[in-house]
């Protein structure tokens, strides 16, 4: 009985915390972004409006979407960001966090696009991914390369690998994935990965 009791028990838990923590979370985003714009809407309204602030501020990422995808608001986007560049505090914050924001879109052509995997000698096989393809010529003609960022602290921290594309090789994993198996510590990870390397063999690895 105290076995059963403690099997439920746990798994239980195991349920619980991550959609409280999932919900406690949304509530704190919710009444945080609905704090900050709802008494502007209570003082003209003369009563508060539960929820117009957070949908204030959807309509309004919709809005700057909007005008990024077109010509003449990317221009005005860029410029004003140019602007807001040449203050040293503010650029100090804004372009690291708005490269490592980028990196993971969709859209963008310089962001993660591939997940690699690479092996060293000493610490065995490195997860990260893919930022550039170059050549560097050591004076013996043009080398192919690759630099592989290999997240250190979650996805915030890491080191920038360069190596010999021939050295890298391509798991069967999104970058989606790759996230979360960096944000749950490895636990995510399949039972079996297939890597393609970059001379196109094709491996397989066990977990």
């Amino acid at each position: 009985m105290i076995q059963w009791l403690r099997r439920r028990f746990l798994a239980g838990f195991f349920v619980m915390v991550p959609l409280v923590v999932s919900v406690a979370a949304f509530v704190w985003i919710f009444q945080f972004v609905d704090g900050l714009v709802g008494p502007w809407y209570a003082e003209w309204f003369g009563h508060a409006l539960p929820g117009v602030g957070i949908v204030s501020t959807a309509l309004l990422v919709l809005l700057v979407g909007a005008l990024a995808t077109n010509v003449i608001g990317k221009r005005v986007l860029q410029r004003a960001e140019s602007y807001l560049l040449r203050v040293p505090v503010f650029r100090t914050i804004y372009a690291p966090v708005k490269q490592l924001v980028v990196a993971f879109s969709p859209d963008n052509e310089y962001g993660f696009k591939r997940v690699v995997l690479l092996e060293d000698s000493a610490r065995g096989f490195l997860l990260g991914f893919l930022t550039k393809e170059f050549t560097m010529d050591r004076g013996t003609g043009p080398e192919p390369m690759v630099a592989v960022y290999v997240p250190t602290n979650h996805l915030y921290l890491g080191d920038v690998i360069i190596c010999h594309r021939d050295k890298a090789s391509y798991p069967d994993i999104t970058v989606e994935q790759a996230i979360r198996i960096f944000l749950t510590g490895g636990m995510a990870l399949q039972g079996r990965i297939r890597a393609r390397h970059g001379t196109d063999r094709v491996g397989d690895f066990r977990v």
